[in-house]
């Protein structure tokens, strides 16, 4: 990754700060964007075109062009199908679906310029596995794989390689605050890592190293693909 340069949306926390660690530690330059400011990090909103555009300027200002973009903001929602309404509806799909479109026309005109042009979005197990209370989110994420895949058949003829990461469940600060939410916060969590075969939740660090490997060199050939990593959630089928 020596000298190239990756832009991480949600680099503030949970799997975006993973990646933006993971990436620093393998030579990038890398940009953090993020809605919450703090040290090193570019404020801008994936809701608005403008602060991401300006953002994507700031970066390749600093550090002569993007080459990488890790689309990995995104916000959780939980209820079946009827549990939000419209409102909460169109917020969900704002960030995590349209949220990745705008950041990425907004890094496009530098990724063009790239010789080592990818893009990574942040999808999910939810996008092909159903997963009771989670409709909205699964809608979401399920537009996240989609997205990417007319992404990178769009932009493969200008080398530009697009692919996606869908995670099991991660053990971050966000689904910490989801089981706060609940009224057994420690039996809920042991559930969730219960539904995955390995038993165990997946970690951040998991998670942004399958993201290092698609947008480094050794995956060249490879765009337009789904990267799992939840613990074999979406293959296996173990007795019980």
């Amino acid at each position: 990754m020596n000298g190239l340069v990756a832009v991480v949306t949600g680099g503030g926390s949970g799997i975006g700060a993973a990646c933006v660690r993971r990436f620093a530690e393998a030579g990038a330059k890398v940009g953090a964007v993020d809605l919450t400011p703090g040290p090193g990090i570019v404020t801008a909103d994936v809701r608005d075109g403008a602060s991401l555009e300006a953002a994507m300027a700031e970066i390749a200002a600093v550090h002569g062009g993007i080459d990488i973009l890790v689309n990995s903001a995104g916000i959780s929602s939980v209820g079946p199908v009827e549990g939000n309404g419209d409102d909460e509806w169109a917020r969900v799909l704002d960030v995590n679906v349209t949220g990745v479109a705008r950041a990425s026309r907004a890094a496009l005109p530098y990724l063009r310029r790239s010789r080592h042009a990818v893009i990574v979005n942040l999808s999910s197990i939810a996008a092909t596995a159903g997963l009771v209370q989670r409709a909205l989110y699964s809608a979401s994420k399920g537009a996240v794989h989609a997205l990417t895949l007319a992404m990178a058949a769009d932009l493969v003829g200008e080398g530009i390689r697009v692919c996606c990461v869908a995670p099991g469940t991660v053990d971050t600060p966000w689904v910490g605050r989801l089981l706060a939410r609940t009224d057994d916060p420690e039996g809920e969590k042991a559930r969730l890592a219960a539904r995955q075969p390995t038993g165990r939740l997946v970690t951040a660090d998991e998670v942004a190293d399958a993201i290092l490997y698609l947008a480094g060199p050794a995956a060249g050939a490879t765009t337009g693909m789904s990267l799992a990593v939840d613990g074999g959630m979406s293959g296996l089928r173990l007795p019980r």
